[in-house]
């Protein structure tokens, strides 16, 4: 049978229960957007990624690949397939970095510049799912921002 005394650092045994961790609270709740945006973006043929990528490239019209990957956390690797089927579909066009041969810029073609349109109906419909106002997604988007900062920046001097 399981100690569920404190241990020597004072940390309760419950504290490692599944449901009290941070972490699994942030992966249960990506799971819950991810299939809450599965059929928003199926009806444009778009997986959840290939979203992101459109909603970095409606900042400006056309990227590096290395600056997308930089905007929404890929690799090249991860991001060169998934800019081929954007490509396939219509929503970008990539061409060779004259100036530099080792870049490749990703520009959007006018059926990806339509589609930022009907985004804000996928902005509308997670919005719903959520049932959170504009204000709490704000402080929730805020918070995750600053414990990514957090986390990015390492551990903490004590």
């Amino acid at each position: 049978m399981a100690n569920k005394a404190a241990h020597s650092d004072n940390i309760p045994e419950e504290a490692l229960a599944l449901g009290k961790q941070l972490c699994f609270a942030v992966y249960s709740a990506a799971h819950a957007f991810n299939r809450a945006y599965k059929p928003l973006l199926d009806r444009f043929g778009l997986t959840y990624p290939q979203y992101l990528v459109l909603l970095a490239l409606w900042q400006q019209d056309e990227m590096t690949v290395k600056r997308i990957g930089e905007e929404i956390g890929l690799d090249s690797g991860t991001l060169s397939p998934l800019l081929k089927r954007l490509e396939a579909a219509g929503y970008v066009g990539r061409q060779r970095d004259p100036s530099d041969e080792r870049q490749v810029i990703v520009r959007l073609t006018d059926e990806g510049q339509h589609l930022k349109n009907e985004a804000f109906g996928i902005l509308i419909g997670i919005s719903k799912a959520s049932g959170c106002s504009l204000k709490q997604a704000e402080d929730i988007r805020e918070t995750l921002h600053q414990l990514t900062r957090q986390l990015n920046a390492g551990p903490g001097e004590d």
